[in-house]
């Protein structure tokens, strides 16, 4: 099986878009994931595909912007931002679905909505475990997943960790269900403090990442006995608020994309073929 491994746009939207793909594909990165807030026209959303293609980078589409309160403002919104994404035919959509204070049928009409229209196009919808949204916590999600069989869902559990301020320690079941529902991951380690721990490279955070490490090795493998061709994985370090920073002035404690390469450097390692067999990462799942 392949491991596919892109790089967010965000924090890097300072950059010229081309010298951004110019970055990414000189660090050894498969493509990019991306949101297009900032490219209103279609001709603007046209010259961003045609970019990554001259780069040979692949598309994952990110929406995460629908914020209507109101639910059936919410829902029209949500599905206008689908529908311009499906047209630049990307690999997939990353989506933040519904609301954390929407009840479980609203949400579920939502995640449904999505599904229908991906599968309209050919396209897989993924719908990101995050906070705010249906999937803020893993109990609260695995209502989702037992009531709904088609939901697929992209991996972030640093919001879970967050969320349940722990390293998901009595949650297994939960815990197993996302794991079996997974077809994209973020990689981005969090703490029981917070969504994102200084920097995987220091030793103080070593349970951290090596907890992070351990699901995402049982996802792996999960696909990898399933037959699965290519997985994809993004490091998602982000910016501040994320990055920690210094008061009164403001400088990040680290570097994010230094953080980010690094991830992305330690996911190959860990997942080269050569170093990876079928029955170490099966043990690892059962």
């Amino acid at each position: 099986m392949k491991i596919k491994i892109f790089c967010p746009l965000w924090g890097q939207e300072h950059l010229p878009f081309e010298e951004f793909c110019q970055k990414v594909k000189a660090a050894g990165y498969d493509g990019v994931e991306m949101p297009f807030h900032n490219y209103p026209s279609q001709a603007d959303q046209q010259g961003v595909v045609e970019t990554l293609q001259q780069y040979g980078l692949g598309l994952i589409a990110q929406h995460w912007e629908t914020a209507e309160i109101d639910f059936e403002a919410h829902k029209k919104t949500y599905a206008e931002h689908l529908k311009k994404l499906l047209a630049l035919n990307p690999i997939m959509i990353n989506t933040h679905t519904g609301k954390d204070y929407y009840s479980f049928d609203r949400n579920s009409a939502l995640i449904e909505m999505a599904n229908e229209m991906g599968a309209e196009k050919g396209i897989r919808i993924l719908h990101e475990t995050h906070r705010g949204r249906f999937s803020f916590s893993a109990q609260q999600t695995m209502q989702y997943l037992q009531a709904l069989p088609d939901l697929r869902i992209t991996t972030d559990f640093s919001h879970w960790c967050c969320v349940s301020e722990s390293l998901l320690e009595g949650q297994e079941e939960a815990l197993r269900l996302a794991i079996d529902r997974a077809d994209y991951i973020h990689c981005r380690v969090g703490h029981g403090e917070g969504p994102q721990i200084t920097d995987p490279r220091s030793e103080e955070w070593r349970w951290e990442l090596e907890a992070h490490l351990g699901w995402w090795d049982r996802i792996i493998a999960r696909h990898r006995k399933e037959g699965q061709q290519v997985l994809y994985m993004t490091p998602e370090f982000g910016p501040h608020p994320y990055m920690t920073s210094s008061p009164f002035g403001g400088a990040p404690l680290a570097d994010q994309w230094e953080v980010n390469y690094f991830m992305q450097d330690l996911l190959r390692k860990r997942y080269a073929e050569a170093a990876m067999t079928d029955s170490e990462k099966i043990e690892n799942y059962s």
